[in-house]
């Protein structure tokens, strides 16, 4: 059951992404805009060696040479004379002459008062003429703009109408009311007119260059593709239109393509062409105020245009035509139309196939509903490997069909389909997965310590019997004299103290990666290294003994300056510490299990526990841990043998950290403790005693009078009654 709903809510998934891609197309919009761009600058387009256009640029040097723009008519005269006799096959202005020129000599003549200068300056030809006659030797295209409604302009007289092959694409192509047109003079002269308006995508990219528009009931052609019309001398393009293009199922209202002659150049649903730009413009690259100056010689300037369209613009700031592209954020505008004609010319394309969006769809519904069958069965891991495998496949297909076939197939939504199944179902699943942790949680984390919670969560096997053996270092705490503590409280008191008692020491265990084990009335048991890894164990385990003495101490204070809960005096502890190997893993019946450890080092802890207070000190550890910490500050105390054990053991006390060992206080009283061992463990009671007495300063300075006390009191007893050359120096323990 459950396994059905995560494939019904994976398919719900699905289906919301499409729908959402469907009814608001802008969301996956961008995002193809992103993946396309991405190609073009890891694909861009290599076009011919010898490409058949060729760029006259406006740019900053021609504006210092010639000064502002714009530029006197006969300069441009002179620029379109050269290219004719130059060679070239068509020249396509992508500027709007549409304003007299302001220095022509007939309105130079009205800004003079000597009536006879005035007459011999309107007796010279206009500049607009000059330009105009200089049209005559080369077929010239001149640009326009198309304006908004209600800014005036004019309609525009098409030289060579379309032939249409369906009916006028009104739905999707744009349509405009009036345009910016060239002077009449140059319009009559020119021998063709073309729209230069680029319309960027939202993001301001220009990535396509529209070849038709609509503008009185007519379609108009962009500056490209009249030029092309003229350079290969082609009567009239045919528009093929969405009703014409021989698709039955095509609505009417869609470009589709326009027949050149034998080129059939494909559009996009509003007249566009789709760009494959270069790292580099094609075809040369020449500067405006080189040819008009003449510093660019007639044969230099022949090999340059001859035989090729002439686009001219410019890049100088300026001028204001610069536009962004996929491949930089700043260039001529101008170079757009000529990347299209040299695209046309060179007979590449990019294409968007009517077919493109259909597939995409299929290929998400396919990919997404497969996924969401089947990851449920497969699981996140091996599910993630194929989803990321479809994604793959998905990009790997958008990228050939790119390079190989110029098709733009977007990847887009079958990846977000893929995505959002995998995402969704996997996202349910873990929530089960943690509904499941939280309902352990909350059923076992009253009696077991948090971490072993958490474990059982992740893998609920950990509930069967059982258990490993580990080295392990074991903790055991208690409370010196709580019998005499509890008689003197009732009953609620004593909850209240041991709450108050038993928690910042298990605060201060928890902060030391311990596993609390149980609490044994006032006594702690904990443990390290299970059930997680902790390599460094010993030193976690000495930390938290020392923290917790330090951590009573702050309590005594505290909790003698309030009064809510009774808190008998100073209270003292004592800590066994012991390393070892332990059983430890869930034992008990198979109704209830507990999560403990047993074993040899388990007992002698709570041995040594209970002599801290024989001895005077806190914190005892055994022989083993002790080797381990030899950089902490440990005093062997003795060789004892325990209640319930045969072998003796030695037993040092740690008195602080590394800090405190490397105190010379500290390496003197070792020596002289060590020194009195040895005196006393061969029965020279005098020099042990002496010994004793000498380092009376260095024992009550680390609160170890009733050590040497000890030690003192049984140095006379043997004394006084020999224990015999039998006598191992072993202290025989008589009290748990």
């Amino acid at each position: 059951m459950a396994r059905i709903n995560l494939v019904l809510v994976g398919l719900l998934a699905l289906l919301a992404v499409l729908g959402l891609a469907l009814a608001m197309p802008a969301l996956t919009t961008r995002l193809q805009l992103l993946v396309f761009d991405t190609y073009q600058r890891l694909g861009p387009w290599e076009g011919p060696e010898s490409a058949r256009v060729a760029l006259v640029d406006i740019d900053e040097p021609s504006i210092r040479s010639l000064g502002q723009w714009p530029w006197p008519r006969p300069l441009l005269a002179r620029l379109t004379q050269r290219l004719g006799k130059a060679g070239a096959a068509a020249i396509a202005y992508d500027i709007v002459f549409s304003e007299p020129d302001r220095t022509s000599p007939e309105v130079l003549a009205s800004t003079y008062p000597d009536p006879g200068l005035g007459a011999a300056l309107k007796g010279l030809p206009r500049h607009d003429s000059l330009l105009a006659q200089s049209f005559a030797d080369v077929p010239v295209v001149l640009g326009y703009f198309f304006l908004a409604p209600g800014k005036g302009g004019d309609d525009v007289s098409v030289r060579a109408p379309f032939t249409l092959s369906g009916t006028l694409p009104t739905r999707d192509v744009p349509t405009y009311a009036k345009a910016l047109l060239p002077l009449a003079p140059l319009r009559e002269a020119a021998a063709g007119m073309g729209f230069v308006t680029l319309q960027g995508d939202a993001d301001g990219i220009v990535r396509r260059v529209p070849l038709v528009a609509i503008q009185n009931r007519q379609a108009v052609p962009g500056l490209a593709l009249e030029a092309l019309r003229l350079a290969e001398g082609v009567a009239a393009p045919l528009l093929i239109a969405s009703d014409g293009s021989g698709e039955s199922l095509a609505a009417p209202g869609s470009a589709v393509a326009v027949r050149l002659g034998a080129r059939t150049i494909p559009l996009n649903d509003a007249g566009e062409m789709w760009l494959h730009f270069p790292r580099r413009l094609p075809g040369p690259v020449l500067s405006a105020g080189a040819i008009i100056s003449g510093a660019l010689s007639d044969a230099a300037l022949a090999e340059a245009v001859k035989g090729r369209i002439v686009f001219v613009g410019g890049s100088a700031e300026g001028l204001q035509d610069l536009v962004a592209t996929p491949l930089s954020p700043s260039v001529a505008g101008v170079s757009a139309h000529a990347i299209a004609a040299e695209q046309v010319r060179a007979g590449h394309f990019l294409e968007r196939p009517d077919w493109a969006r259909a597939l995409e769809l299929v290929l998400a519904l396919l990919l997404g509903g497969v996924l969401a069958l089947v990851l449920p069965r497969l699981g996140a891991a091996i599910g993630l490997i194929l989803a990321l495998a479809g994604m793959a496949g998905v990009v790997l297909a958008s990228w050939l069909s790119f390079t190989r076939a110029g098709y733009l197939f977007d990847p887009v939504l079958p990846l977000l389909a893929i995505l959002a199944v995998y995402g969704v179902q996997t996202v349910l699943a873990f929530y089960r997965e943690e509904m499941q942790r939280r309902y352990i949680h909350a059923a076992f984390d009253r009696y077991l310590s948090p971490e072993l919670v958490r474990q059982i969560a992740a893998d609920p096997g950990r509930l069967e019997l059982g258990g490993e053996e580990r080295d392990m270092t074991v903790l055991m705490c208690d409370i010196r004299g709580f019998s005499h503590i509890s008689e003197s409280l009732a009953p609620r008191e004593v909850i209240g103290f041991l709450t108050a008692f038993l928690t910042p020491m298990s605060d201060v265990l928890l902060a030391h990666k311990a596993t609390l084990d149980k609490y044994i009335g006032d006594a702690i048991l904990a443990f390290w290294n299970a059930p997680l890894d902790d390599p460094d164990h010993p030193v976690h385990a000495a930390r938290a003994a020392l923290a917790m003495v330090a951590r009573l101490e702050t309590l005594n204070r505290e909790m003698a300056a309030q009064q809510e809960i009774a808190w008998p005096g100073p209270v003292a502890i004592g800590i066994g510490l012991n390393s070892g190997l332990c059983c430890v893993g869930n034992m008990g019946s198979r109704e209830r299990l507990s999560y403990t450890l047993i074993g040899d080092t388990v007992n002698v802890a709570a041995r040594l526990e209970g002599l801290t207070k024989a001895y005077g000190v806190p914190i005892i550890l055994g022989e083993n841990l002790a080797e381990r910490l030899g950089h902490f500050a440990l005093l062997e105390l003795d060789r004892v043998r325990v209640v319930g054990r045969d072998q003796p053991l030695r037993i040092f006390a740690l008195l602080g950290d590394e800090t405190l060992a490397q105190a010379p206080e500290m390496a003197a009283l070792v020596a002289a403790h060590g020194a009195m061992l040895t005196a006393y463990r061969q029965q020279e009671w005098a020099r042990a005693e002496a010994l004793l007495d000498e380092a009376r300063e260095a024992y009550e300075a680390r609160g170890l009078g009733p050590l040497r006390a000890l030690f003192a009191a049984r140095i006379a007893a043997l004394a006084a009654n020999p224990p015999g050359p039998q006598w191992d120096g072993v202290f025989q323990a008589r009290e748990k």
